[in-house]
């Protein structure tokens, strides 16, 4: 007579022949997960060097960059304190073809209300006559509407003539909002005084030199 099978030793044996899934063998749980990359946890470079290098954004702009004034300033003013003296000249040699942009600029920074919408004058100094306080120069008149007159003495410029005016020139140079914004309204003065030809900083004398005979 057959001796019984033995049922511990047959039962994995039945388990796998009836296809009832095996019991899982020690230490193999989890493994059908892949497991990351070995690099993917590791920062490499300069992160690994610097943690906090990986934190920052790349191509941060830095706070004031943005807020940087340009040299020079960007105004007349800026532009009359720091030029050379007699290095100041008009661009617009035809002054003609800016003179209505120029008007429009003259206008616009109110100098009408004081030298009046035609230049014919009222608190301040008429722009049509033969008189020219401090000159007629292209460096001498930017100087004077960009710092006023005050400004324009501090510069160790004196006057050549005189008018009758309530109180000194005021200084325009940023409310005059470019340099050719006030290059372009001294091309329209010289379209309305002929006294002003040859005004040019270029075709100016120098102070001392003398004068033909």
């Amino acid at each position: 007579m057959a001796e019984p099978a033995n049922l511990e030793t047959a039962g994995p044996l039945l388990a796998g022949a009836t296809g009832e899934p095996a019991a899982p063998q020690a230490g193999t749980e989890g493994t059908s997960k892949e497991a990351p990359p070995a690099d993917a946890a590791k920062p490499s470079g300069a992160a690994e060097q610097n943690p906090d290098a990986a934190a920052k954004p790349q191509g941060e702009a830095k706070p004031d960059s943005a807020a940087a004034p340009a040299a020079g300033g960007g105004t007349p003013a800026a532009t009359a304190e720091s030029a050379e003296k007699g290095s100041l000249n008009n661009p617009h040699s035809d002054v003609k073809s800016v003179a209505e942009e120029g008007y429009k600029k003259y206008m616009a920074a109110g100098c009408n209300g004081c030298h009046g919408g035609g230049g014919g004058g009222g608190m301040g100094p008429p722009l049509t006559n033969q008189v020219w306080v401090y000159g007629k120069d292209d460096d001498t008149l930017f100087r004077l509407i960009a710092l006023g007159s005050d400004g324009l003495q501090k510069q160790g410029h004196s006057r050549k003539g005189s008018e009758n005016v309530v109180g000194p020139m005021p200084a325009q140079g940023t409310i005059v909002k470019s340099d050719d914004d006030l290059w372009k309204i001294i091309a329209w003065i010289r379209t309305i005084n002929p006294s002003s030809a040859g005004g040019s900083s270029a075709a100016a004398p120098a102070p001392d030199a003398p004068t033909p005979q």
